[in-house]
């Protein structure tokens, strides 16, 4: 196994085509749960070109009906990156600060549940962000209500 780069770039002129409209190869699950964690892990994918196809506690995506949790899962997506030592994009969260395009803020309450994983596409030197579910694009992270934010700085992905 190798690493490779992150493309940025990649990830953020998806995030930037997609965001107020749907890719056509991916199932839209804005009514049966959100779709801004599927929206993220395209957003990811196309700086990764790479999934991990290992059942359950991988990150992939085939059809609506076959893909890992981790690929619309805010939580699930958050374990599978923090976590992965095998083939696909890994991260580790960072502080606001720390944080580039590309990379995936996910919002929570006060208590610790996660509920949104927006791509951010540009530091200006505010935080912009593009997302689905209610979508948009180049929003800034300021005018979402939340409690607490987690960043996920994707560092590389590993390829066979």
């Amino acid at each position: 196994m190798k690493e490779v780069a992150y493309d940025r770039q990649a990830a953020v002129s998806y995030a930037r085509r997609w965001a107020l409209d749907r890719n056509p190869a991916f199932y839209n699950f804005d009514r049966i749960g959100g779709d801004c964690t599927n929206f993220a892990s395209q957003s990811i994918h196309a700086g990764a070109k790479n999934m991990n196809y290992t059942p359950v506690m991988g990150w992939y995506y085939r059809s609506s009906y076959d893909r890992s949790p981790s690929w619309t899962g805010v939580g699930y997506l958050y374990n599978f990156l923090i976590n992965n030592k095998s083939v696909g994009p890994y991260a580790r969260v960072v502080s606001q600060e720390e944080a580039e395009p590309g990379d995936i803020v996910q919002l929570g309450t006060h208590d610790g549940r996660f509920y949104h994983s927006p791509v951010i596409t540009a530091i200006t030197p505010e935080i912009l962000v593009a997302a689905h579910t209610d979508d948009a694009l180049d929003r800034p992270l300021s005018s979402y209500v939340y409690d607490q934010a987690r960043f996920l700085h994707i560092d590389g992905v590993r390829v066979w």
